[in-house]
């Protein structure tokens, strides 16, 4: 390497190439001109004394190099909008960005109606929310707030247990018009199930319950969970879904209520270091108490 001055604007571009897979398309996401981002890429491989790029009439293709550099790449991105975050917090008052990293059914169906009632109390707090069944890093601070299914292990994180979402499996009254309910666990191989496509999280649930099903027996795989749900809400078939939401569709009927119910902690974590940020510590609270609810209305016996 031939210098080690970083300056954020080549790599800012450098991430745009590698994001959208051109110099036209990154100087479109970015607001320039392709000749700008041309010379800014020509300006990072000087700088690095690296080739990052094949140029040929094709287009641009990444060298290893410039892929070994992507991860660390978007780790400054991560950065610089926590920087950002920060400076906007770091006045006396409230107003500021916080960003919530939730999984996608959290974040699709249940927190969007608890922001809205915050953000009318707090019209001067920006929320930034990231649907994702993967667990975002708060020690590398990817996010100011999570909620999580699992119980966080790092030290350096505020964790608060809120309780306890029960999970059960439901069919669509539609569904159930035309093909009835099971009676039984084994009733179900006779039935159209929704499940995960790679995702383990379902087989190692049911697995608690000794549910005998499989991957090769969901009719209609996919890892995301809100297109399981919509799915299960046109009627496809039989597929879990958080008994807090499910109670809101009166048309989505219990399956095997007694037996078929699978239970997750859900946790409320942000880093320790934000403590003292008023705008990310009022969401908190308010979040708190308003998924404490939501776990209340999750329960088999609520």
């Amino acid at each position: 390497m031939r210098s080690q001055h970083i300056d954020w604007s080549l790599y800012r571009s450098f991430l745009a190439v590698m994001r959208e897979g051109s110099l036209s398309a990154a100087a479109r996401a970015l607001g320039m001109t392709q000749p700008s981002i041309g010379r800014h890429m020509d300006a990072l491989e000087q700088t690095l004394g690296v080739t990052l790029f094949i140029r040929a009439q094709g287009g641009l293709t990444p060298t290893l190099v410039a892929t070994e550099m992507l991860d660390s790449v978007e780790a400054m991105a991560a950065a610089v909008q926590q920087a950002a975050r920060v400076a906007s917090g770091s006045r006396e008052d409230e107003r500021g960005t916080v960003r919530v990293t939730a999984s996608q059914m959290m974040g699709g169906e249940v927190l969007p109606a608890l922001l809205t009632q915050y953000r009318e109390q707090h019209p001067q707090v920006t929320i930034e929310l990231v649907l994702t069944n993967k667990s975002e890093d708060l020690l590398k601070r990817e996010a100011d707030i999570a909620v999580r299914m699992i119980r966080p292990t790092q030290q350096a994180l505020l964790a608060k247990r809120l309780g306890r979402v029960d999970i059960g499996m439901y069919a669509h009254q539609r569904y159930v018009k035309t093909h009835g309910l099971p009676k039984s666990l084994q009733d179900l191989r006779h039935h159209t199930l929704i499940g995960s496509d790679l995702d383990p999280t379902i087989g190692a649930l049911a697995q608690q319950i000794g549910l005998p099903v499989s991957r090769d027996d969901f009719a209609f795989r996919t890892d995301s969970d809100l297109a399981q749900l919509a799915a299960l809400r046109a009627g496809m078939g039989i597929g879990g879904c958080q008994m807090g939401v499910a109670r809101r569709d009166p048309a989505l009927v219990p399956v095997l209520p007694d037996v078929m119910v699978f239970s997750l902690d859900m946790w409320l974590v942000t880093h320790s270091g934000l403590k003292s940020n008023k705008r990310v510590m009022g969401l908190f609270r308010f979040l708190s108490e308003a998924l404490g609810r939501y776990a209340q209305s999750s329960l088999r016996s609520s």
